[in-house]
């Protein structure tokens, strides 16, 4: 544990109390503090609140990050984004690309728990996982937030559900998975937290209050959740890797203010920061980019990209609530999008509102670090300020007479909705009334169809540009899948779907480019930036992996 000045820090005492009382990591005599002090305690803290410990609400990075220290899947990704064997040792893939079989490693033990006999954690089989997929196709169970992975990939009925045989467990080591037709990104999708493998009479025995007694196979096992106040995961002895993890315990708190989160990492109070305050940013990064070299001497600083896009989304269904009673709203008109992307100084915003953590977003919706991809080759809106107003005066759209046009964006963006009206006023003459609400009051909007302009971000399920131009495909329209702008273009969806059949990356990610190409002439998104992750971590911190997808990985990290 790193200690400044030797002193216990104020984190850590409120849980080394709170694990005594129901005697779980540390003794509380006064002849075992030293012992005590000594366990190697990976601390982290969690801004936006962890919701559920079950991997099928493994649907934000808060979720995805707790879970990732409990569970396994068959396969996971590498540092380099690479998939890799995890639960499964090996795998065969059909020739007709449809079938996949994979082969379970022998010997690996969930955790220990009271349901199983003996309260000893049994050994995985095959059938947990067909049971585990299962869980979250099943529409009319409460986990079905993980089914659009699956949907329209895995084999289905004549009636169009799933099929009951697209898992199946065929002996205690070998699962197959039958497709529907050809999906180059399988292997990706299993990498996915919603794909984690659970046992069936552990989540039958608490149903939804599974979220909060959680058992996997992962490194650490789950000790004690004070929801709001603190989170405890501490080694798993049994686990399958030999040597790891390292840790003995990780400890979460759930401090809302990252101002105040960077402070405490500061103190020596946490062991890792990532994602910084507009607050604090300032601290680490000078205005051209580069780091404070007082702070990179004491700690360990990293920049990289992100798979992570920023936008602005239209709601483009002139059906929705938004646009009820308001016919010919001006958002429905593209040339009149265009103008409004066109009219914005991107770069400009991410150098002074991020101190150049970014790239600014002149292209399509897909992120430049993702491979294979050429985000170049797909023609976007730079900054063009006579071309943005020729293109107002061309929509025919007359501002004395349009409708209020709101922007909604989430109360902690106040100073990036302020540059943006900013712009659009000195540059367009338009008056953008901007609407500062609660993060998840702002998803519930824009996937209700409730809000006609709205801040949103897709950070990639996987490294792959399909995942980014799923936003764009029809039949994943809101409210049922991640299609916000319910942006709809039947020769996009045609091609889209074709790409399934391509199964050289080269070739699919030069259909990926026209793909995103085809959607921004269409400006259904104004795209903001391609993300840039900024993590600090104290010094004596060893082997914390780093890439694209900022996936929080504790197997392997020593603290020394």
């Amino acid at each position: 544990m790193n200690r400044k000045g030797n002193t216990w820090n104020f984190l850590v005492l409120p849980i080394l109390l709170l694990l005594c009382a129901v005697e779980l990591l540390f003794s509380c005599g006064t002849s075992k503090r030293k012992e005590a002090e000594e366990k190697r305690v990976f601390r982290y803290n969690q801004a936006g609140a962890i919701t559920s410990l079950d991997p099928a609400f493994a649907s934000n990075q808060a979720n995805i990050w707790a879970t990732t220290q409990l569970y396994n899947g068959l396969v996971e990704l590498d540092d380099s984004l690479k998939v890799v064997p995890s639960l499964a040792s090996s795998w065969e893939v059909s020739e007709d690309m449809r079938t996949y079989t994979f082969h379970l490693r022998e010997g690996i033990r969930f955790h220990d728990h009271s349901a199983f006999e003996g309260g000893k954690g049994r050994e995985v089989t095959a059938f947990d996982f067909a049971y585990s997929f299962g869980r979250i196709v099943d529409t009319t169970g409460p986990y079905a937030r993980g089914l659009w992975i699956f949907k329209d990939k895995v084999l289905k009925k004549q009636d169009g559900t799933l099929s009951d045989t697209c898992f199946k467990a065929v002996d205690n080591q070998t699962l197959k998975i039958y497709l529907q037709s050809p999906f180059p990104n399988f292997l990706d999708i299993l990498t996915m937290p919603y794909t984690y493998v659970v046992p069936r009479e552990v989540a039958e025995k608490y149903g939804r209050e599974f979220r909060s007694h959680p058992v996997g196979t992962g490194p650490f096992q789950f000790k004690e959740w004070d929801e709001g106040n603190a989170l405890i995961f501490l080694k798993n002895e049994d686990y399958w890797k030999a040597g790891l993890p390292k840790l003995d315990a990780v400890q979460i708190s759930f401090v809302p203010d990252k101002g105040q989160a960077f402070r405490n990492f500061m103190m020596g109070r946490l062991d890792f920061v990532s994602g910084i305050e507009e607050s604090s940013r300032d601290e680490i990064l000078n205005l051209d980019g580069s780091f404070n070299q007082e702070l990179a001497k004491k700690y360990t600083i990293e920049r990289m990209p992100y798979l992570n896009t920023e936008y602005l989304g239209f709601q483009l269904d002139p059906n929705a609530p938004v646009y009820r009673n308001v016919p010919n709203h001006p958002f429905l008109n593209p040339k009149f999008r265009q103008a409004m992307s066109l009219a914005l100084d991107k770069e400009r915003m991410v150098t002074f509102l991020r101190n150049g953590l970014g790239l600014s977003g002149d292209h399509g919706i897909v992120p430049t670090v993702v491979p294979y991809f050429k985000a170049k080759a797909v023609e976007g809106y730079s900054f063009n300020p006579a071309r943005a107003r020729e293109l107002l005066r061309e929509s025919g759209v007359d501002l004395k007479t349009a409708p209020p046009l709101v922007l909604h964006i989430a109360k902690e963006h106040k100073a990036l909705s302020e540059f943006l009206s900013k712009q659009w006023k000195e540059t367009l003459g338009l008056n953008i009334q901007v609407s500062l609400v609660e993060a998840s009051v702002l998803r519930q909007m824009a996937e209700g169809g409730q809000s006609a302009f709205f801040r949103a971000s897709w950070l990639g399920d996987y490294p792959d540009g399909e995942n980014y131009l799923a936003l764009f495909y029809g039949k994943n329209a809101s409210p049922n899948g991640p299609n916000k702008t319910r942006y709809q273009n039947e020769a996009f969806d045609s091609l889209f779907q074709a790409t399934r059949n391509v199964l050289d990356p080269n070739e699919r990610a030069r259909i990926y480019e026209q793909l995103d190409g085809m959607a921004m002439a269409d400006a259904p998104v104004i795209v903001l930036f391609y993300d840039e992750v900024l993590r600090l971590t104290q010094k004596d911190v060893k082997d914390l992996p780093a890439n694209a997808m900022n996936v929080l990985k504790l197997e392997a990290v020593e603290k020394r």
